[in-house]
């Protein structure tokens, strides 16, 4: 992997297992229902100097990383919702770079976004952990690449999710 790429995507990109076991079920879910206690421990002591370090040229902030978060997290939870309220709904995508500059990114206190990850993520596990074989295998339609994603596959994208922004987070720290 180029230098890029190893700042891009320090844990690598998402690669979806053939089979996914029960047990990578469970790691993943464990690392969604962990993640809010996890950005706070690394952010809580930080300075606002230090919220504006990047983990790579060009990256988004601490800041920004933290708020990205949230809104992505966001928008997973309400496609979960939909996929389980509706017949293989198409979900809305967004421009997350664009979001990412926006005021409420660029100006709002980290402790927003880490209490908005800390009850969303409470709730989504609450969700994730009640669903059944069959509500796991529900999927939605991604207009962007038009691919059908199961919410068990999706489980294991926001498992990644997390522990890649994470790995940011603690890259930036040390930049």
């Amino acid at each position: 992997m180029e230098c890029d790429e190893k700042l891009r995507y320090p844990i690598g990109k998402f690669h979806e297992p053939e089979i996914i076991s029960s047990e990578i079920l469970q790691n993943w879910i464990k690392n969604i229902e962990d993640f809010p206690k996890l950005v706070r421990n690394e952010v809580e002591n930080l300075s606002n100097e230090e919220l504006q370090k990047t983990y790579r040229p060009g990256g988004w902030t601490i800041l920004q990383v933290v708020h990205h978060c949230a809104d992505s997290h966001m928008n997973s939870f309400i496609r979960f919702k939909l996929a389980l309220t509706e017949e293989t709904p198409t979900i809305k995508p967004y421009y997350e770079n664009l979001w990412a500059e926006l005021s409420d990114t660029i100006q709002a206190p980290i402790q927003s976004s880490i209490a908005l990850l800390e009850g969303l993520h409470q709730r989504w596990t609450i969700l994730i952990k009640t669903l059944s074989t069959d509500d796991l295998n529900k999927q939605f339609r991604h207009p962007e690449t038009d691919s059908f994603i199961t919410l068990k596959t999706n489980i294991g994208i926001y498992s990644w999710h997390c522990m890649h922004h994470l790995a940011h987070i603690r890259n930036a720290k040390n930049n």
